[in-house]
């Protein structure tokens, strides 16, 4: 009997998907959060008899054949790649990109990282940088007398001194488009490095050649929908005490003949 090798399989992909759900459940409130989906394939097959297999002398053929199916795997945990909310918050770092593309910042190892988390903030050297203290690329540094700044959906940032009447052009920023978004590896903290499923990064000014472009004052809310993750959560759950009763079930007949006299 192979029902108890099937319902366990069963049972460990219904707790990746409840995995799934409450992380993002737990990221309901993380600045450009995009949901995740548990996906899963059935697992070989046992064929007992092949379909098309001929079952007698004269020729006649099985139509379906005998195939067991031993159970279910996790294939991928996908992004669901969608534009969060944006809401207003007045800061003059704080940018929302509407639109596809990253914000590339560099590492501390030297290689590039890709974020949409756009609460920028400035270095006490005046650099702009993400919260973690990473310097967005390209570097742009803030006078430490300029009496504000500005950026606009281009990502041109402008600043404004007291004794004069034009705004300084400080730098570009540009952002960083992929031919497959959902490859991108997850680092954490919001941010995603570059993978061969990826492809290389497609560099470019916001407004651009399909990338999005920049808001100031505002920042992109997670695109986590909690009427739906609740849902998901619930039918994982069912569908996890369905694969416990089949263990239980199993556990039963094979009892019964183990006491057969």
């Amino acid at each position: 009997m192979k029902a108890l090798q099937i319902a366990a399989s069963g049972m460990a992909a219904q707790q990746m998907r409840v995995d799934v759900v409450s992380n993002n459940l737990a990221n309901m409130s993380t600045t450009g959060y995009n949901a995740r989906r548990a996906e899963f394939a059935d697992l070989h097959y046992q064929q007992v008899a092949r379909p098309g297999t001929i079952s007698a002398q004269d020729g006649t053929m099985l139509p379906t054949g005998v195939q067991v199916g031993l159970g279910v795997r996790a294939t991928a945990v996908s992004v669901v790649l969608a534009q969060g909310p944006v809401s207003q918050t007045g800061g003059d770092l704080d940018l929302a990109i509407e639109g596809r593309g990253y914000l590339e910042v560099t590492l501390p190892s030297g290689l590039s990282g890709y974020t949409r988390d756009g609460g920028l903030k400035r270095s006490a050297d005046g650099l702009i940088v993400t919260s973690d203290g990473y310097p967005v690329v390209p570097g742009v540094t803030i006078p430490s007398d300029a009496r504000s700044i500005s950026v606009n959906a281009a990502g041109e940032v402008h600043a404004y001194f007291s004794d004069r009447v034009e705004p300084e052009l400080l730098g570009q920023f540009t952002l960083a488009g992929f031919a497959n978004e959902k490859g991108l590896e997850a680092l954490g903290s919001n941010l995603f490095l570059e993978t061969g499923a990826s492809g290389p990064p497609l560099i470019g000014a916001p407004g651009e050649d399909g990338i999005g472009t920049l808001r100031q004052g505002y920042l992109e809310e997670s695109s986590v929908d909690a009427v739906r993750e609740v849902t998901e959560l619930i039918k994982a759950q069912r569908g996890y005490e369905l694969n416990a009763k089949v263990i239980s079930a199993a556990d039963q007949m094979l009892g019964a003949t183990t006491q057969v006299r």
